[in-house]
């Protein structure tokens, strides 16, 4: 195996997303509690730091849905730290939410903006706005930047409508009204500020030893800078509506398959270009972490087309994807690329063939172990070293809610070659019921795969109020935050104890 890649370095890490770190905002951010959790990984023998995308989110939250692959989200920017560099008094940090549990993602945006515009006007005012290292940044971000800068103003002259709603010359608009150049500014300067921001945070894990996991989502919103900036590279028709979108087969668990409401990629066009977009796109996530997991990895070799006028997913069609043209491209413009490849779902050889052919590792997940077959590739003794092994992902319940709770599997309720019981989970891992999420700990850590990622709410040992996504739920999903003092100190040695046992601990 290639030892530079630092993905084949026997480790592991944690996956929690930053929202989800105590704060009295309502979400977490980039302040001193995400400083603070770099210590704790660090003291509890982790290396690695496994996040969801950082990218802004839409009205529910969702960082998979987003107006820029590329932008970072503002809700992560810390007020605190914006006031310690003199952009906001005490008097405007009076108006942060409480620490009173979870809210919804719109009122968190609602107070974040708010104060973030007082930190805009301060900037502005102390010329900040005219400081070489903003100059600087927005230069070296145009190729992304201008676009998402003109699109958020854009946005706000046309009162929030889609892009595709706007007049045919929008985007060449040039207003005479000095707010719509001041919208242009605060959009650069949240962005400026998130760059700085993560930058210190990334540098501080560095020097721990901690390195960041990435994700990058394989398809982009319809309504984002992305598509309007580049509609020749999507599937778009004559009113600029997706003419095909993206989703999934029917399979044991959707038996209507799945329709996502993402366009489709024009990969034609991409190809005539070389991948310009895509190496743009890789460019600016590596430099922001350390390893990327590339999402729905099956959709580069084949993706499920769904036509626009479909009636159910169900009648859409695989057509072949950009396949090993894309990874070359890549690797020549960028070098060796550290991606995991998210191949879960329905694959077949050519998928594995393809990640292969790049030597990149395969994500495998314990609560997808039970399908009756000695050779379900989730299986503990089944997990190669080239491999990430997960106790579950953002989408799956926590371990305790999925042992405890009513997955169908654990239920009996699926076809006859996806039953299982309890007993045989237990069988599988050891231990006790009450203790699970330690037994699927200790598997993941004890296998072969190089690296064991575990999610934050497993090491807690939380159950169903743990779970970050439902996937199909409309409401309700991205706003678990851990607790303050939840991480204690008989956690952190009990996961050090088992990271230095299973050597994965640094050296």
């Amino acid at each position: 195996m290639n030892q530079a890649n630092p993905l084949h370095a026997r480790k592991s890490g944690i996956l929690l997303h930053p929202t989800s770190l105590p704060s009295n905002a309502g979400f977490g951010d980039l302040g001193f509690k995400a400083f603070e959790f770099v210590d704790l990984l660090a003291s509890s023998g982790q290396s690695w730091w496994q996040m969801l995308p950082v990218c802004p989110t839409d009205e529910t939250g969702s960082p998979y849905v987003s107006s820029s692959t590329f932008a970072g989200n503002p809700l992560l920017i810390s007020l605190e730290r914006l006031a310690e560099d003199g952009l906001l008094s005490a008097k405007d940090m009076e108006d942060r939410s409480p620490d009173e549990g979870d809210i919804e993602p719109a009122r968190a945006l609602e107070i974040h903006e708010s104060l973030l515009a007082e930190a805009f006007e301060a900037f502005s005012n102390d010329g900040g706005a005219n400081d070489a290292a903003f100059t600087a940044f927005c230069e070296a971000q145009a190729g992304w930047l201008a676009d998402y800068a003109r699109f958020r103003a854009l946005k706000r002259a046309f009162g929030g409508s889609p892009w595709w709603e706007w007049p045919d010359d929008a985007r060449h608009k040039n207003p005479d009204d000095p707010e719509f150049e001041k919208n242009i500014r605060y959009t650069q300067f949240e962005q400026f500020i998130f760059d700085r921001q993560w930058r210190a945070l990334k540098d501080y894990a560095a020097g721990k030893g901690v390195g960041f996991i990435g994700d990058v989502p394989i398809y982009v919103a319809h309504d984002s800078a992305d598509v309007w900036a580049r509609t020749h590279l999507f599937e778009l028709d004559e009113s600029r509506r997706p003419s095909a979108y993206a989703g999934a087969p029917p399979d044991y668990f959707n038996e209507d398959g799945q329709h996502w409401g993402n366009p489709l990629y024009d990969w034609a066009a991409h190809l005539d270009e070389n991948f310009a977009w895509w190496k743009m796109r890789l460019a600016v996530n590596v430099t922001r972490f350390d390893a990327l997991r590339l999402d729905h990895f099956i959709g580069f070799a084949r993706f499920w087309a769904i036509p626009a006028g479909a009636e159910s997913p169900k009648d859409g069609a695989w057509r072949e994807g950009p396949g090993e043209a894309f990874f070359s491209a890549l690797e020549e413009e960028l070098g060796y690329l550290p991606l995991i490849a998210e191949d879960l779902g329905s694959v077949g050889d050519d998928v594995h063939a393809l990640r292969d052919r790049f030597g990149l590792p395969s994500m495998r997940v314990l609560q997808f172990a039970f399908d009756g077959s000695p050779d379900n590739p989730h299986l503990p003794h089944n997990i190669p070293e080239n491999a990430v092994v997960y106790t579950g992902t953002h989408d799956n319940d926590t371990a305790l809610g999925w042992f405890h709770g009513a997955d169908p599997i654990l239920r009996n309720e699926t076809p006859a070659g996806f039953a299982i019981s309890r007993a045989t989970a237990l069988r599988t891992f050891g231990g006790e019921p009450e203790d699970i999420h330690w037994s699927m700990i200790r598997a993941a850590m004890k296998s072969q795969a190089a690296l064991a990622i575990i999610p934050a709410q497993d090491v807690l040992g939380l159950g169903n109020e743990g779970r970050m996504n439902r996937p199909g739920v409309p409401e309700g999903n991205w706003v678990w935050r851990m607790r303050e003092g939840a991480w204690s100190g008989e956690i952190q040695e009990r996961l050090l104890g088992l990271t230095q046992r299973s050597g994965r601990a640094p050296e």
